[in-house]
């Protein structure tokens, strides 16, 4: 009896335990085989998709509707990319759309995100997803987890940029509830975690007048945009 357990069971309580107790990817190790490639040189090399899927934020809005993509979180990640690994070729994809929610995004991942063939994709909705909720906004957020991994795609989640009408220094705002709710995601999945929230709640308690670091007050200028982009940086250095 106790061999028949441990041939059924076994397996399926180390598949739960790889699952949900392995915690957030390590950022010195998740992207190696991506840092390996982006270090090859000509003709060994190839192209390396980087995909930002989200809203407003990632799409390049600074003061609505004026739109600064160049001065934009995934321009400057492509930009320092290219500094830091300068064999590389890389490509910075933006499918974020102003406005949309994970729940929008997750209707067109399959269509508008997967054909690009991300190597690495960042997911980021949080700012948008206060106004449907936590339950659902998980729901579509682990949706669109799911149909990466399965594609073999490195996921990197990234918590919301400031709103200034939230007090970000504050325990338990709304912006820190769906920055716990992508914490635990990502250690569900053992996906990685770009934590904007705490690196611009860290300025704010440090004294730092966070409104110097945003467009209007829900969109990053490209000081903010350049603080987000530094913290994606620390999973390719």
């Amino acid at each position: 009896m106790r061999k028949l357990f441990l041939s059924i069971f076994l397996p399926i309580l180390l598949c739960l335990i790889g699952e949900r107790g392995m915690g957030q990817a390590d950022p010195d190790t998740y992207l190696a085989d991506i840092k390996a490639e982006l270090n090859r040189k000509w003709p060994d090399n190839r192209t390396v998709n980087l995909v930002f899927h989200g809203h407003s934020v990632p799409a390049g809005y600074a003061n609505t509707p004026y739109v600064h993509r160049p001065q934009a979180y995934p321009f400057l990640t492509f930009i320092k990319l290219q500094r830091h690994y300068p064999y590389s070729v890389a490509n910075a994809i933006t499918t974020a759309i102003g406005g949309e929610n994970s729940i929008q995004g997750e209707k067109r991942f399959k269509s508008e995100v997967l054909p690009h063939k991300p190597d690495v994709l960042f997911i980021d909705y949080a700012l948008n997803d206060r106004r449907i909720g936590l339950e659902k906004t998980k729901e579509a957020t682990e949706k669109m987890i799911r149909m990466a991994l399965r594609k073999h795609i490195k996921v990197i989640l990234i918590t919301p940029s400031p709103d200034l009408k939230v007090d970000i220094t504050a325990v338990g705002n709304i912006l820190e509830q769906y920055t716990n709710q992508l914490i635990v995601l990502a250690e569900k999945y053992h996906i990685g975690l770009v934590n904007s929230y705490t690196a611009f709640a860290d300025l704010a308690k440090s004294g730092k007048d966070l409104h110097s670091y945003m467009a209007q007050y829900n969109h990053p200028n490209e000081k903010g945009h350049e603080v987000i982009a530094n913290e994606i940086m620390k999973w390719f250095e």
